[in-house]
């Protein structure tokens, strides 16, 4: 059986051999063109994940255990209730980048297209919401320009606010084989620590912590006065003299002190950068997880677009996903601020929808985000929640309030595969959820390539007993 592994945004292939209901051989899926059979440490481990231990087998409403029905009936109708008393934005939804495309549309469709607001975010928010807006004010689409195979053509490899050799190590393994193929190739690690992936750095530059802006700022000006431009470019760029002129104070003398740098080095870098062909750019959360994330983004995509580095095999800015699925649930609109199909919420995109979903109604705003949505709980304004897939009281910046906003908020639903969790326990509703293995469906990688995931072990919810069998749940 060839399923993907769940566990980051490379989307690895895997082949499993079923031993039995809790057991499984998991190895590398050599047909798969996003690892070739290569598995990192967690991946190769999937088969252990099919314990049973600790798993929510059946649905509990104010903790008693009920029928599935009857868990789902009190889910419409508490649901109902607040949006009879309150209106439809006092409902939210908060998934995860766990979830499957299948689950992230159908969760859409519901907040979106029947209960008539787009207050439904997910923990993906919190690592590529920067990379979205980048990408959008660039490109103007949320759609990343590279592939995997871009690695095995670039001369030169940037890699920034990434430790590919631990959180992507599969990439890395697949950046350390291109160069051996290649020596000449060469990488270019941007990060304050000296990390793993700078064994294989031929330039590192450990710049001062929140100055990448300034040092591909300093870039883009660097190129506009050195002939870095490529002019067959400016016909499909606007914004340019803007652009430029925001960046012309960031001399070389001031990026080095910005960065903490030595002039020397950042000279090296930029001369690199606009002197080869095919360069490619590899950032992460360093890059987003910032409170100038989306700029830090543009910063990189400016450059890339200016020179002409993108578009072309071995080239372009390359933002490397976080969580399996977080690409996934942007392209059927899992987030507040957009609708299916990388559509917005102008006139003409909402009533296409609404025909297309023969819904009701249609959101025709955006909605809540990720942190907003929990200070609308925290406030009050959201009466009833339904988290899918993840654990914001421990995932979510300042803990313990978004736990204590759970606890004030007078209904919480949490579908989950593990029957005890720190959001868990604020759940009024509590559903069973599949987890891997256990359910049909897709994935979107970070290169936008899609990947089936696929069942081979039984719901856990089908218990064997004296006289038979507990009726087979299914997931919600």
């Amino acid at each position: 059986m060839n399923t993907t592994c769940p566990y980051c945004g490379v989307g690895c292939g895997v082949s499993v051999t079923r031993q039995d209901d809790s057991r499984a051989q998991v190895t590398g899926d050599s047909q798969h063109p996003a690892n070739f059979g290569r598995l990192c440490v967690k991946g190769a481990a999937l088969g252990e994940t099919l314990q049973q231990a600790g798993r929510l087998l059946w649905p509990q409403v104010n903790q008693q255990r009920v029928s599935m029905d009857a868990a789902l009936d009190a889910v419409a109708s508490g649901l109902r209730d607040v949006i009879e008393q309150y209106g439809p934005q006092a409902v939210a939804f908060y998934g995860s980048g766990q979830l499957l495309t299948e689950d992230y549309y159908v969760a859409n469709k519901l907040m979106k297209g029947f209960i008539g607001a787009a207050n439904i975010d997910t923990n993906s928010r919190l690592c590529m919401a920067s990379a979205v807006v980048g990408y959008k004010r660039a490109l103007g689409a949320d759609a990343v320009p590279c592939c995997y195979e871009d690695l095995e053509c670039a001369d030169v490899v940037v890699m920034v606010g990434s430790n590919a050799a631990w959180a992507h190590p599969v990439v890395f393994q697949r950046l350390v084989q291109a160069k051996q193929q290649r020596p000449g190739m060469q990488v270019v690690v941007i990060d304050p620590r000296r990390t793993a992936s700078c064994e294989l750095a031929d330039l590192h530059l450990p710049l001062r912590p929140g100055s990448d802006s300034a040092l591909f700022s300093g870039l883009l000006n660097w190129l506009a006065e050195n002939n870095g431009i490529d002019a067959s470019m400016l016909p499909h760029l606007t914004g340019v003299d803007a652009s430029l002129r925001a960046a012309s104070h960031w001399t070389l003398s001031r990026v080095a002190h910005a960065c903490d740098l030595e002039p020397d080095q950042v000279l090296a870098f930029w001369q690199l950068f606009a002197s080869t062909a095919r360069v490619l750019t590899l950032w992460c959360m360093g890059i987003n997880q910032s409170v100038t994330g989306s700029d830090n983004n543009n910063a990189i995509l400016n450059a890339h677009l200016l020179s002409g580095k993108i578009g072309h095999p071995g080239s372009g800015p390359f933002s490397l996903t976080g969580q399996p699925n977080a690409m996934g649930g942007r392209e059927v609109g899992g987030l507040a601020n957009q609708l299916a199909a990388h559509m917005t919420f102008n006139e003409a995109d909402c009533d296409r929808l609404q025909r297309f979903w023969q819904s009701p109604t249609i959101a025709r705003q955006p909605g809540l985000m990720a942190v907003d949505l929990f200070d609308a709980i925290e406030r009050g304004d959201v009466k009833a929640v339904w988290i899918m897939g993840t654990n914001p009281a421990v995932s979510m910046p300042e803990g313990n309030r978004i736990a204590q906003a759970l606890a004030n908020c007078p209904l919480v639903i949490v579908s989950d595969v593990l029957a005890h969790t720190d959001t868990s326990a604020f759940a009024d509703i509590l559903l069973p959820a599949l987890g891997w293995g256990e359910k049909n469906g897709t994935v979107t990688n970070s290169e936008r390539r899609i990947s089936r995931q696929r069942a081979f072990v039984p719901a856990p919810g089908r218990q064997k007993r004296t006289g038979g069998y507990w009726r087979k749940w299914r997931s919600v």
